[in-house]
């Protein structure tokens, strides 16, 4: 799908968030400035959080509480080359039933993803259109396009 702007990837994002239900895992894949936190954003304001949301490219990663007794896990390994001491805490946020695991660049820990139990989006700039969002998701997880 195309995305125009901002406003259509957090829309996309919030979207997503709404049909939530605990325990998804979520791969966000793009260059830098695609929109992955600009979706992740959205996500988090389905899941009704109104904390401010960045991305935690220093910090690593960064916990919200939402809805329903959800948590939002944003993970970023942008500046890392493996999942070192943080693959155990990842770990339990994806077996979480209750937690809600998005991942952005997460090239280093593919192996630890189980593989047919997470949403893989890949956002691509595209110079004269915005960006076109491509979503991957496992059959058990359809509902999140509801």
């Amino acid at each position: 799908m195309i995305i125009k702007t901002a406003e259509q990837m957090e829309a996309l994002g919030q979207k997503i968030g709404q049909n939530i239900r605990g325990g998804e895992i979520i791969e966000l894949i793009g260059d830098l400035g695609a929109g992955k936190t600009t979706f992740t954003r959205g996500l988090a304001k389905g899941l009704g959080i109104t904390d401010p949301i960045v991305s935690p490219s220093f910090t690593i990663n960064c916990n919200y509480p939402g809805r329903d007794g959800l948590t939002l896990h944003h993970y970023d390994f942008y500046r890392l080359n493996d999942a070192g001491v943080i693959a155990m805490e990842l770990a339990e946020s994806i077996n979480n039933p209750k937690g809600v695991t998005v991942i952005e660049w997460g090239d280093v820990i593919r192996d630890i993803l189980p593989a047919k139990q997470h949403a893989t989006i890949t956002i691509t700039y595209l110079p004269s259109e915005g960006r076109e969002a491509n979503i991957d998701l496992p059959t058990n997880m359809s509902y999140l396009l509801d």
